[in-house]
């Protein structure tokens, strides 16, 4: 992976990472159309670049996340990221397995665009318009609802808005939530990844594989890319679900993952 495979990554991981849409998928056919997506460190860069992202969260929010006279805000984000650290490890061989087949990737893209079409309409009627009023049973169900984005292409932040608004939670909060729940979930994805994680055939660690040649130079430029163009995105997305709701991200997801199925059956 040269600086400018890694630049675009990060842009494509910055842009994505907090919509609807999957960010995963996004950066597995955008590595997928340079050929470099059996690369094992490009593998540990799509994961590892995710501390950028999670440093915009921390950023944009940090009156919440550092009022520390609130210690009922980070105990909800604790249970709440409970059920992907336990489910992430039992299937990240069953993860790691599709990750190299972009099909089926593809299709759940699709099939995720068709609920993101009906989900304004289903929850209309929200109970829920600030986090504090999110009681930690409800943080807990909307961490299962984030597990359903270990299969790529559904998006962690897509699955986790709706299990909030399907809790109660407005748009609004529901977005802002996961984007919370985001931190500790990627900050625990991103350290397995470089800490315990072994990749390619010799088993070598992750953080021993950022040590090799530019790769730890290609990180950094690409966690600080994913940083810069996250809060951009993370605003955005915010007045667009304000304004318009969840559809418009619903017939992004159909064409995209249309036009990625037609050019990984037919063309590649």
């Amino acid at each position: 992976m040269d600086f400018l495979q890694a630049i675009l990554i990060a842009i494509v991981e910055g842009l994505t990472e907090y919509l609807p849409v999957s960010s995963t998928a996004h950066m597995i056919f955008t590595s997928s159309i340079f050929g470099i997506q059996e690369n094992d460190f490009v593998k540990l860069y799509q994961t590892a670049i995710q501390l950028g992202a999670i440093l915009a969260v921390v950023v944009l929010y940090a009156k919440k996340f550092f009022d520390f006279t609130k210690f009922n805000f980070y105990i909800k984000l604790a249970f709440a990221v409970l059920p992907a650290l336990v489910l992430g490890y039992l299937f990240d061989d069953y993860i790691d397995a599709v990750l190299g087949n972009p099909i089926p990737i593809a299709i759940v893209l699709i099939l995720g665009g068709f609920v993101l079409l009906f989900i304004d309409n289903y929850f209309k009627n929200p109970t829920i318009t600030t986090e504090e009023d999110i009681t930690i049973a409800k943080a807990v169900k909307i961490g299962f609802w984030q597990c359903l984005a270990m299969m790529p292409g559904t998006s962690r932040s897509a699955a986790s808005i709706i299990g909030g608004m399907q809790q109660g939670l407005s748009r609004e909060v529901a977005a802002e939530f996961s984007f919370f729940l985001a931190v500790p979930t990627m900050l625990a994805v991103t350290t397995y990844s470089i800490v315990l994680k072994k990749y390619g055939e010799t088993e070598i660690p992750g953080y021993e594989l950022l040590m090799q040649g530019n790769n730890l130079t290609l990180f950094l430029v690409g966690s600080l890319i994913a940083f810069l163009v996250s809060i951009v995105a993370i605003k955005f997305f915010i007045g667009m679900i304000k304004k318009y709701g969840f559809k418009i991200w619903g017939y992004y997801r159909i064409l995209v993952g249309v036009a990625l199925l037609i050019y990984f059956k037919f063309i590649q």
